[in-house]
């Protein structure tokens, strides 16, 4: 990570890493990568790169939403539910997996909060719709959204909505801030969904890969 101090980061958590703080302590840079803001980006000067670009927006935990929905209950989800949240997320993804071992290992990270594991399901049938994860940091009080999915069959529907405004609601008075990322371009536009729960923001951040 750059000499980028816990003030610094705190001051403009999105505008200058693009990853949670307490993640980019612990994660390099792989060789043959870069990460560069769009105020840093010119596409002349990385034109052997192939680039994605990714969004990154906070919520200021303010304005917190109530998780409401006439369709969807979430609850939360234990141990036994890893099953469950990997075939969730393998199924809304083409190219994504995260085994069940991945998901088991999560649990004993130092921002594991049993209470920031949730599951959408709807009520009428018992079917799970989306899952969610948040991860707290001690340290910076900063929150981070993780695999937030929705199964395609309830895509536009409020599953994912209640799944973000219920972490949301759960973290208030933990969090000073909450933060999420996702690809820019995804089809399925995940910042919408985001920007609908109050999360604000307009940085982007650009995966450069050699070659």
């Amino acid at each position: 990570m750059n000499e980028i101090s816990l003030s610094q980061y705190r001051k403009d958590p999105c505008g200058t890493l693009s990853i949670p703080y307490y993640k980019a302590k612990r994660v390099s840079v792989p060789e043959g990568m870069l990460i560069v803001h769009e105020r840093d980006f010119d596409p002349e000067a990385f034109a052997g790169y192939s680039d994605e670009p990714y969004f990154r927006l906070i919520h200021r935990m303010s304005d917190i939403r109530a998780p409401e929905s006439e369709t969807f209950r979430a609850v939360t989800a234990g141990e036994r539910d890893i099953p469950l949240i990997s075939e969730i997320i393998a199924r809304s993804y083409r190219n994504v997996r995260l085994s069940e071992e991945s998901l088991l290992k999560t649990r004993s990270s130092a921002g594991f909060d049993p209470a920031l594991w949730v599951i959408a399901y709807e009520k009428s049938s018992g079917r799970a719709a989306a899952c969610g994860i948040a991860e707290l940091d001690g340290e910076t009080r900063e929150a981070s959204l993780e695999w937030i999915q929705t199964l395609p069959g309830f895509r536009r529907m409020g599953a994912g909505r209640l799944v973000v405004s219920e972490l949301l609601s759960r973290l208030a008075g933990k969090a000073e801030f909450t933060t999420v990322s996702g690809k820019l371009n995804d089809p399925y536009a995940p910042e919408r969904l985001y920007r609908a729960c109050g999360f604000a923001g307009n940085d982007i951040w650009h995966v450069l890969r050699k070659g």
